[in-house]
């Protein structure tokens, strides 16, 4: 097929590839934020720096509520988004889009660099098939929450590193192997240390943006699988090909890589993972956990491959947990369809390496995030990196030359399959660019999903702005009713009811309360019931809602009835005792019980310590001070300690 070695056919394909993602996406950019933005970067004051000073900049890299490792280099770029544009959501997904275009064109380079490394076929069409990959990749709509749900910068952030590292990977191969006539072997030494090079220091600045870049040393192993093979070249000029005898080299460069940080990590996890308390807060164990995933990996495909708008509804919580083999029944069926998967897997290596890679590389990105970890269960960005691996599986499969048989099927198949992509992903981002429609396409999409239906009535009364006589507040009861009765849903509705009431000064309805407080007591509290707990606290200390304290405090020992409360809730009550009760005891003490449990974290103690001074308790806020001059990483805390400093009297030396 000429036309497909043919250098500006490719880059007519990139650039009409750029060019349609650009059009696709651009409509997205104008929506606003949603669900974990709030927290991580709306509510987040430390992203929001106040100027650039070094201390600034490392208190916003290290603000991140979303894990232990903070996740420094996506917070970092949050705060510089804020200090050039304001909390303006339109530059944030605008950048998001631009790391998703430069992940494109890293996409269409590593897919070149496989291709041109398959040993079973020369793939000399191998530029325009890499083009197709990147494109539909760029276009698929399981993607899209990568580049319009701003949080998600964290994935496509840590992907670019990984795809930069396994680019990296395969251009140090491919010189190792390029060197067969070389005697002395320098030329083989500089590619095995472009290879480790290309491991080593992307996975440890992707893990900055967010964890699942330490896989990259996974797929670079799988890489090496698929189409090295642990070859080397040999010294003397005669040999036209690798040895078939492992290099040692690579042997033990991923020995020092994957395997002893796989152990050391395992080591570290499984005591936990173990516990029973860790899943006290989840709907699941992880037996059940595991069953579920089976069926959801085997959904991943089908929502990347043959995406419809009601699997890509972005809320999952009405996803039925798996409670055996046959419970629901399509659990038993998925497991044996992901085991024929892996087998295929291994019958191709031989004869396609590349299909055989591309179904390595998503089973493998499906192991961090879809075992053993207690993580909610469903995600589409999880597949932002995974679905690379099935386009490579399956685009050069049909985008074979003309001589090939079934090409034209081959061909139409492959189109149809891009103009579905194109259109759902167009459809779905003409949502996103509006709040409103966005959330009534994701309730229409999800009728049985609680945080759905949540987001649709919020968004009413957000449209509302707290007028009793505008039409948005009539419409804003009937979704929040229907999610709080729906199975398995948080007091996030019933708090959304209470909150709109009181605020409008309308009756609060007994039964919203009601409903509440037994959810509270039936199972522990979820992040999202210590969020809507959190909200009502702010509102009364606020004094914007008239809420009955025998109400709250009766939330609250619901909430609290648990075994091993979290220092957020046991910090919330304490806030709502100190400022809404005046108890200051109180407050005082679930204030010291929050950093008794979450001791590294400063916020409580912070908390703490002002309330201390405020009681005249000196001797104990020259401790909490001294604890805080230890936290204070970067120098992160200097004007909080400044503050908390000034609160002492000057007779007293601290």
């Amino acid at each position: 097929m000429d036309f497909l070695r043919r250098s500006p056919w490719r880059l007519l394909a990139l650039f009409a590839a750029f060019a349609i993602t650009l059009a696709v996406y651009w409509p997205g950019l104008s929506g606003g934020f949603l669900f974990d933005d709030y927290p991580n970067i709306v509510d987040n004051k430390g992203v929001q720096p106040p100027d650039a000073s070094i201390p600034s900049l490392v208190g916003a890299a290290l603000s991140s509520p979303a894990s232990d490792f903070k996740r420094p280099l996506a917070s970092l770029s949050f705060a510089i988004n804020y200090l050039t544009t304001g909390i303006d959501p339109y530059w944030m997904k605008l950048t998001n889009l631009l790391i998703h275009l430069l992940n494109g064109w890293l996409v269409y380079l590593l897919s070149l660099a496989l291709l041109r490394s398959d040993p079973s076929s020369r793939h000399a069409g191998a530029p325009l098939v890499a083009a197709l990959i990147a494109a539909g990749w760029m276009l698929l709509p399981i993607n899209l929450t990568a580049v319009l749900y701003v949080v998600q910068r964290m994935e496509s952030m840590a992907n670019l590193f990984v795809l930069l590292g396994l680019l990296g990977y395969v251009a140090g191969r491919r010189h190792m192997l390029g060197h067969l006539t070389d005697r002395t072997g320098g030329g083989t030494w500089r590619g095995f240390i472009l290879c480790a090079a290309s491991i080593t220091v992307p996975t440890a600045l992707g893990i900055l943006a967010k964890e699942t870049a330490v896989m990259l040393p996974l797929y670079a192993l799988l890489v090496e699988w698929a189409l090295f093979r642990f070859g080397r070249p040999m010294q003397a000029a005669h040999h036209a090909a690798p040895s078939q005898r492992p290099d040692p080299r690579l042997i033990g460069l991923f020995l020092l890589v994957l395997a002893l940080p796989m152990v050391v990590g395992l080591a570290w996890l499984l005591p936990e993972v173990l516990r029973p308390e860790t899943w006290a807060t989840r709907d699941f164990t992880l037996g059940t956990r595991l069953l579920s995933e089976a069926r959801i990996v085997t959904d991943y495909i089908n929502w990347t491959l043959l995406p419809t708008p009601s699997a890509l509804s972005f809320y999952h919580d009405d996803f039925q947990i798996s409670a055996g083999l046959l419970a629901p029944r399509s659990t038993s069926t998925s497991i044996v369809f992901l085991t024929a998967l892996a087998a295929l897997m291994l019958w191709l290596r031989p004869r396609k390496p590349l299909a055989a890679l591309g179904i390595a590389l998503f089973l493998g990105c499906q192991l961090l995030t879809g075992t053993i970890l207690p993580l909610e269960l469903i995600y589409e960005h999880r597949n932002y990196f995974a679905s690379f691996g099935l386009l490579l599986a399956i685009v050069p499969l049909l985008a074979v030359p003309r001589s090939f048989p079934l090409s034209l099927p081959r061909y139409a198949l492959l189109a149809g399959l891009m103009l579905c992509w194109v259109a759902l992903t167009a459809l779905t981002a003409h949502a996103w660019g509006n709040p409103l429609h966005l959330a009534e396409d994701l309730a229409a999409r999800a009728p049985q999903s609680p945080r759905a239906q949540y987001e649709l009535g919020r968004t009413y009364i957000i449209y509302s702005h707290y007028d009793p006589a505008s039409p948005f507040t009539r419409l804003a009861y009937a979704p929040l009713e229907k999610a709080a009765a729906l199975p398995n849903s948080s007091i996030l509705p019933e708090q959304a009811l209470i909150f709109m009431n009181a605020r409008m000064g309308l009756p609060v309805k007994d039964r919203w309360w009601e409903s509440a407080i037994v959810k509270l007591k039936t199972r522990k509290p979820g992040v999202q019931d210590e969020s809507s707990l959190g909200a009502l606290t702010q509102c009364a200390h606020e004094r914007r809602c008239d809420l009955p304290k025998q109400r709250m405090i009766a939330a609250f020992l619901a909430a609290l009835s648990h075994p091993h409360p979290s220092a957020r809730l046991l910090a919330t009550y304490g806030d709502y005792a100190w400022n809404v009760l005046n108890d200051h005891e109180l407050g005082t003490n679930m204030t010291a019980a929050a950093v008794t449990t979450q001791p590294q974290e400063p916020a409580y103690r912070i908390t703490l310590t002002r309330m201390l001074a405020a009681q005249g308790r000196y001797a104990e806020v020259k401790k909490q001070i001294r604890v805080l001059q230890g936290l204070n990483i970067g120098e992160r805390l200097n004007r909080d300690i400044a503050d908390l400093q000034a609160l002492v009297p000057l007779n007293l030396n601290l």
